[in-house]
C-alpha cells in the first residue's frame, strides 16, 4: 500500500463525536487537576510564608531587645542556640559583624540588601529570595538596634517546586484518579449527549432538534426531505403521466392506421368494387390527414413539454415578439371559416386590437384549438363568438360557443391529454384529444391564466388573460 493511499484513507476518516466531547471532556479534568494543583501549591506557599515572616519577626524583636540590653552583641549571638535560624549582625555602613553560619570577614557588604536598607531607613524591612539550595527560599527579617546596628534572621523553607516534587508520587496519583474520574464521566456525558443526536430520523418530516443549537441544521433537514418528497412525487406523477400518454398514443396512431391499412389492403387486393375505390381512398385520405394532425398535436406537445422542463423558450420557439391578438383572431377565423359553414355554424370575431409579447406560432395554436373545438362540438345552426378585449385590465381572448357544453364532472379533465367527455363522438368528428392540452401548454407558455364556463345543452366559454 503507498503513501497516498494512507493519507487517502485518513483523510477519509469522520471525527467522531463522542470521541471528541470525551477527549475534551479527559483534557479539561487534567487541566484543571494540574492548574488546580498548582495553583493551591501557590496559595498555600503564600499564606505558610506570611505565617514565617510573623513568627520572624516576633523571634527578630526577642533578640533585638536581648541584644539592646548588652553591650557585646556578637558574643550574645554566638552563645545561643538559633536552631534553623540563621542570625546577621549588619553595621549601619553595611558591613558584616556577625553571622552564625558563616565568617564574617568573608561575607560581602550587605547595604544592597533590601530588607537591610528598610530596616536602616524604617526600622524594619523583609524579603524573601531563592535560596542557595535548589528548590528552596530564603526568608528574611531585620531589625535596628538601638546602637544603629541591624539584626537580621533568617530561615529556609521549600519553594513551591520543591513542595510538588516532594510529593509528585502523591500529586500523580490524585491526577491520575481525576483522570479517571473524568474519564468515567465523560463517557457517560459523551453518550447522553450524543444519543439524542443519533435519535434524529432525517427520514421524518417532523424531526425535533434535541438541542436548540442543532434546530437551524434540523429544520433545514426537514425542508429538504419534504421538497424530496414533493419531487419525488412529481416524477412519479410524470412517470405515470409518460406511461399514459406512451399508451394512449399507441392507441391513437394504431387506429388510423388500421383503417388506412385495411382499405389500401382491400384496393390492392381487387376485392372492393370499382364504385367503391373512391370511398375507400377518401377513407385513407381522412385517416392520414387525422395521423398527421396526431403527429403535428403530438411533437407540438413534446416541444412545450421541453421548453417547461428547461426553462428556455427562446431556444425552442425563437425569440419572443409583440403580437396582436386580434390579428392572430381574425387570421385563424379566416382559414376555420371554411369548416365552420360546412358544419352548419356561425363564426364571429369581435373586439379590439390587443397586443401581447409571445410567440405567434403558438398564441395561433392557442386560438386555432378553441375555436376548432367550438365549431365541433356545436349544434347545426350554433354559433362561434370569437372576443379579443381587456379583461380586469389584462389583454385576453374570449371563445364562447352554443354547443353541447361540458358536464360539470368533466370540466377539471378537459386539458388533460388524450381526455375526450364523449369517445366515439369525437372520433368521428376527427378531434386528437389534444387540442386543450396545447391551449393549456401554450397558455403557461405565456405566463396565462385559462378560465373554463360551461353548461350543458346551453354552451362553452373558454377564456384566456395574459
Amino acid at each position: 500500500m503507498t503513501g497516498d493511499s494512507f493519507t487517502n484513507k485518513g483523510a477519509s476518516r469522520k471525527l467522531s463525536l463522542t470521541r471528541q466531547i470525551f477527549l475534551s471532556i479527559v483534557a479539561a479534568c487534567a487541566a484543571v487537576a494540574i492548574v488546580v494543583t498548582a495553583a493551591s501549591a501557590v496559595l498555600f506557599q503564600g499564606a505558610f510564608f506570611a505565617d514565617e515572616h510573623e513568627q520572624l519577626a516576633g523571634e527578630c524583636a526577642t533578640l533585638c531587645s536581648l541584644l539592646d540590653r548588652t553591650d557585646n552583641d556578637e558574643d550574645v549571638l554566638a552563645s545561643l542556640d538559633l536552631g534553623q535560624l540563621r542570625a546577621t549582625l549588619v553595621a549601619p555602613d553595611g558591613h558584616v559583624l556577625y553571622d552564625s553560619r558563616a565568617d564574617a570577614s568573608e561575607l560581602p557588604n550587605h547595604s544592597d540588601r533590601p530588607e537591610i536598607a528598610q530596616a536602616l531607613a524604617d526600622g524594619e524591612g523583609f524579603s524573601d529570595r531563592s535560596s542557595e539550595t535548589v528548590g528552596y527560599v530564603s526568608l528574611y527579617n531585620a531589625r535596628r538596634l538601638s546602637s544603629g546596628d541591624v539584626l537580621r534572621i533568617s530561615v529556609e523553607r521549600a519553594s513551591v517546586v520543591a513542595f510538588l516534587s516532594s510529593d509528585f508520587a502523591l500529586l500523580v496519583i490524585i491526577s491520575a484518579v481525576v483522570v479517571v474520574a473524568g474519564w468515567l464521566v465523560s463517557r457517560h456525558l459523551a453518550a447522553g449527549i450524543a444519543r439524542p443526536i443519533l435519535e434524529i430520523d432525517p427520514a421524518s418530516l417532523d424531526a425535533s432538534a434535541p438541542y436548540e443549537e442543532l434546530e437551524p441544521l434540523v429544520s433545514r433537514l426537514n425542508d429538504q426531505h419534504s421538497q424530496l418528497v414533493r419531487r419525488m412525487s412529481a416524477i412519479q406523477d410524470a412517470n405515470d403521466m409518460r406511461r399514459e400518454f406512451t399508451s394512449n398514443v399507441t392507441h391513437e396512431l394504431k387506429t388510423p392506421i388500421a383503417s388506412i391499412s385495411g382499405a389500401a389492403e382491400l384496393i390492392r387486393d381487387g376485392i372492393c368494387r370499382p364504385d367503391d375505390v373512391q370511398d375507400f381512398a377518401g377513407r385513407i385520405y381522412k385517416d392520414a390527414q387525422r395521423l398527421s394532425s396526431l403527429v403535428s398535436d403530438i411533437l407540438m406537445l413534446s416541444k412545450l413539454d421541453e421548453t417547461e422542463r428547461v426553462g428556455e423558450r427562446d431556444s425552442m420557439f425563437g425569440p419572443s415578439e409583440r403580437i396582436d391578438l386580434m390579428g392572430v383572431a381574425r387570421d385563424v377565423a379566416a382559414r376555420l371559416e371554411r369548416k365552420a359553414r360546412k358544419a352548419g355554424v356561425t363564426l364571429k370575431v369581435e373586439g379590439v386590437c390587443s397586443y401581447v409579447q409571445g410567440n405567434a406560432r403558438l398564441l395561433d395554436e392557442l386560438v386555432s384549438n378553441l375555436v376548432e373545438n367550438s365549431i365541433r362540438y356545436n349544434k347545426k345552426g350554433g354559433r362561434v363568438f370569437v372576443w379579443v378585449l381587456p379583461i380586469e385590465g389584462r389583454p385576453a381572448v374570449r371563445v364562447s360557443d352554443t354547443g353541447i357544453g361540458i358536464p360539470k364532472e368533466a370540466q377539471p379533465k378537459v386539458f388533460e391529454r388524450f381526455y375526450r367527455v364523449d369517445k366515439g363522438r369525437s372520433r368521428d368528428m376527427g378531434g386528437t384529444g389534444l387540442g386543450l392540452a396545447i391551449v393549456k401548454h401554450a397558455a403557461a407558455f405565456h405566463d396565462a391564466d385559462i378560465r373554463l364556463e360551461s353548461e350543458e345543452g346551453v354552451g362553452t366559454t373558454v377564456t384566456v388573460l395574459f
